[in-house]
């Protein structure tokens, strides 16, 4: 299957999700450079629940449009688990959503280092209740690495919106036995 078709059937589950549910969603992204939101935009209704996003490529625009801790960047590197926390945590703050995705790596030929080489990427999800950072190491080239940063968002943004959108239909159910037993 081609990736990009593969990437538009996990938005199109995305959108289904978040507008049966009324989540909104934002993203940032860095290495993806604005793939996941091109590609939620690449479904017609989109507007319905994705509100907008934000690539912040350097560290000025993470901690400027983001409103990143200078100190965190510093401290752990554009590239790690607590800046992709903070990358979503803050565009889900600037806009005002439910769900808010962060994408940061390095995609390469070039910028790896010994320590955080070629294909490490961090992919976070902030919501209302929580959130979640995954590490990967992709071993492609640019475009595969992008890719595969680009699905590990959108899977990791469905499995959250699943997740709320359980939590409502149970919490919905309960209320409705109230009402029919109060």
């Amino acid at each position: 299957m081609d990736d990009r078709v593969d990437l538009i059937d996990l938005a199109k589950r995305l959108q289904a999700t978040c507008l049966a549910s009324g989540l909104t969603v934002a993203t940032a992204e860095s290495c993806t450079g604005g793939l996941v939101a091109h590609t939620l935009t690449q479904v017609p209704g989109s507007s319905g629940y994705f509100i907008g996003g934000v690539v912040s490529y350097a560290d000025a625009a993470k901690i400027e449009l983001l409103r990143i801790d200078p100190t965190v960047l510093a401290a752990h590197g554009a590239v790690s688990a607590q800046v992709a926390r903070a990358m979503a945590d803050g565009i889900r703050r600037q806009l005002g959503t439910n769900l808010a995705v962060a994408v940061t790596g390095i995609a390469g030929p070039d910028g790896g280092s010994p320590t955080k080489p070629v294909g490490l990427t961090y992919v976070a999800v902030a919501s209302d209740e929580a959130s979640d950072v995954r590490r990967y190491a992709w071993t492609g080239d640019r475009a595969a690495n992008t890719d595969a940063s680009a699905r590990a968002a959108l899977d990791l943004l469905i499995l959250h919106a699943e997740r709320i959108h359980r939590q409502r239909i149970n919490a919905e159910s309960v209320d409705a036995e109230r009402v029919g037993t109060g």
